[in-house]
């Protein structure tokens, strides 16, 4: 399971991925006194959910698509075979895991590069639909019971559930798990948590999860998708160290070979407990998972080529648009194939590090919208193949649009004189260039709104009203995003700003990007289909200052707070999006970012021995893969006698 969001959406390698799909915890009552002593805290969370019903699933808002009595998921083929090899590279990410390396078997902390793929090896309470926005079914646990209140959820686990050694999955592993993630997992799970009081096991069978009034709607979500770990086998083993032992799973596969730095495999486990539950029937289908992890895009498409790996996501058009004349591809070994992708694309842009005095001022976060030239980088770097993004609710319902609705005028009105005019009206999107790359027109625009923020001009050289100079530094980890720099920042020189390009290993990029310490990053902020506390670490105020948050432009706005509350307590899908709509609004008056551009497909090559469903789910990440492919082997041997 990926926490955070799908791929990033940009030419060159994905970026940081957020998804929202949800796990859990637990602890055994004292004997020696008898069963009687039950704490109080127990009875209080087993009788709050005495008389409610229990259900197969659930979701935000209750609906569910599928009846307690469905045998498999619409979009997976039942009957896929089992076997075989998929390998490729990283297409997302979540909490410490990178595109480019790996050195621990611990994904779920601060320290270290996590190993893709760990997710994997792992099963959480539920499971997640991804042909609904955001419902989920029994997985390690058969059910849930959800008090009137919506406070306290217990969960039943199923009696077969097991970890790889044969041991039991108990309520006490599951309580354990949520209660340590929540004290020292990675700074975002800690942030998803923080509302969700307490996890117990009254006994073997049940975990009772109880959370604060102030909960959002998917925090009970993003608590049963969590990682079940073993607490016998991290009795032994410090939980938060990085290290290459690796820890007891559940899971349909567990770690095979691998070597750090360059490979991970992982093998199916083939006497798995879950294979046949409903949730698992049709997935998880090769024998082998493999990732390969290359630190430059050029070689990396070699690698494929080569058939070194046998999938990949092409997030570069320049490459899709001229590389994929190869030989196998002219004789039709390596099929492409171009997916829609549905879900929402989320946020993608140069986020302005607010922290810093020379950003305080929203007239220079602005002047540096003018300064960029999307028509041009597009049309000459990428190949026509992309859209301006305006919002980062990019690709839903969410986006604002037009003048405040009344139902949006109606959470803004409070903010009036407390945040700019323009939210009340039309919401900012970025200007449109005549294609040239200087657009003289907007350098003017730029240039005005210097001036007027205070930044004056010596010798061609600009300075802050401090009297320092104007100077700026561009962070990145990929030298294939460096042609998209250039221009920009060729436009911002001409200005008189000191602009410049830093390029740095994944490792240091993801501590100074965990440490606020950059001036300009790029990143992508990937929104769920139904946004709730995860809303938080994007725009929340508190976040600002929070280590590893997504709050990278450090916002600091209690109108955003107030309005991601209000999201958070909305009681219907109508609700949710008039409030998203207003943050909206509200963030992108504050010109926290420079936009930068998305593409509603997934542009795949994959070497012909492979299938897929014939229409994958509206809400899967990354074309489905590897969960819902499944090995083909008569074309496998075709494939072999046309070499």
């Amino acid at each position: 399971m990926v926490v955070g969001r799908r791929e990033g959406r940009q030419d060159g390698w994905p970026l940081l991925s957020r998804l929202s799909r949800p796990l859990i915890l637990s602890r055994r009552g004292v004997l020696g006194l008898g069963l009687g002593v039950l704490s109080a805290a127990h009875l209080r969370g087993v009788s709050a959910t005495e008389g409610a019903a229990e259900s197969h699933g659930m979701s935000a808002f209750g609906d569910l698509k599928y009846p307690a009595d469905f045998r498999h998921f619409d979009y997976v083929n039942p009957d896929a075979p089992k076997g075989g090899l998929f390998s490729f590279i990283p297409s997302t990410r979540a909490y410490n895991q990178s595109y480019f390396t790996f050195n621990s078997f611990n994904a779920y902390i601060m320290k270290g590069e996590g190993a893709q793929g760990m997710n994997m090896t792992f099963v959480s309470l539920m499971a997640s639909a991804f042909d609904e926005p955001d419902a989920m079914y029994g997985y390690a646990a058969r059910s849930v019971a959800i008090s009137p209140d919506k406070l306290t959820y217990r969960f039943t686990l199923r009696p077969e559930a097991r970890f790889h050694d044969g041991s039991k999955i108990t309520a006490q592993d599951v309580a354990w798990s949520l209660t340590t993630l929540k004290e020292k997992g990675h700074a975002l799970i800690v942030t998803q948590l923080r509302f969700m009081d307490k996890a117990e096991a009254p006994d073997d069978a049940t975990v009772v999860v109880t959370f604060a009034k102030d909960r959002a709607r998917d925090v009970p979500l993003f608590v049963a998708s969590l990682p079940i770990l073993s607490k016998a086998y991290y009795s032994a083993h410090p939980f938060e160290e990085s290290t290459i032992d690796v820890p007891l799973g559940s899971g349909p596969y567990k770690v095979g070979k691998y070597e750090i730095n360059r490979f991970v495999e992982y093998e199916r486990v083939k006497d798995w407990w879950a294979a046949d539950l409903p949730v698992c029937r049709g997935s998880y289908n090769f024998d082998v998972v493999r990732y390969e992890f290359y630190r430059d895009r050029d070689v990396a498409y070699e690698g494929f080529s080569g058939k070194n790996y046998l999938y990949r996501e092409e997030f570069a058009a320049r490459i899709w648009a001229t590389r994929y004349d190869f030989a196998a591809v002219k004789d039709g070994r390596v099929k492409r194939e171009t997916l829609p992708d549905e879900m929402p694309s989320g946020g993608q842009g140069w986020f302005m590090n607010t922290r810093r005095d020379k950003f305080k001022d929203p007239r220079v976060r602005e002047a540096f919208n003018y300064a960029f030239d999307f028509e041009w980088t597009n049309k000459t770097i990428m190949y026509g193949a992309y859209t301006r993004l305006v919002s980062p609710f990019q690709n839903t319902d969410m986006v604002a649009e037009g003048t405040p609705s009344p139902e949006e005028l109606k959470l803004l009105e409070p903010f009036r004189g407390q945040v700019p005019d323009e939210v009340f009206g039309m919401p900012f999107v970025p200007p449109v260039s005549d294609g040239s790359g200087q657009d003289r027109s907007m350098l003017r625009k730029a240039q005005q709104l210097l001036n007027e923020a205070g930044l004056t001009v010596k010798d061609g050289k600009r300075y802050l009203p401090s009297g320092e100079r104007f100077s700026v530094e561009f962070l990145i980890d990929e030298v294939v995003l460096q042609p998209h720099h250039g221009p920009f920042i060729k436009n911002l020189q001409q200005l008189g700003i000191d602009a410049s390009l830093r390029i740095v290993d994944a490792v240091q990029f993801r501590a100074r990007i965990e440490d606020f310490d950059f001036d300009i990053a790029m990143e992508r902020l990937s929104m769920s289909a139904t946004p709730g506390d995860s809303l938080r670490p994007y725009f929340g105020s508190k976040e600002a200052s929070t280590k590893g948050s997504y709050n990278l432009a450090g916002i600091v706005s209690p109108a955003i707070d107030a309005l991601v509350e209000k999201a958070i307590a909305a009681e219907n899908r109508a609700e949710l999006t008039a409030a998203c709509r207003a943050i909206d609004r509200v963030f992108r008056a504050g010109r926290y970012w420079v936009p930068q551009w998305y593409r509603s497909t997934h542009p795949i090559a994959y070497w012909d021995e492979f299938d897929h469903p014939a229409r994958l789910p509206k809400y899967a990440q990354a074309a489905g893969v590897p969960d819902m492919w499944w090995f083909d082997a008569a074309k496998a041997a075709k494939l072999e006698q046309t070499k």
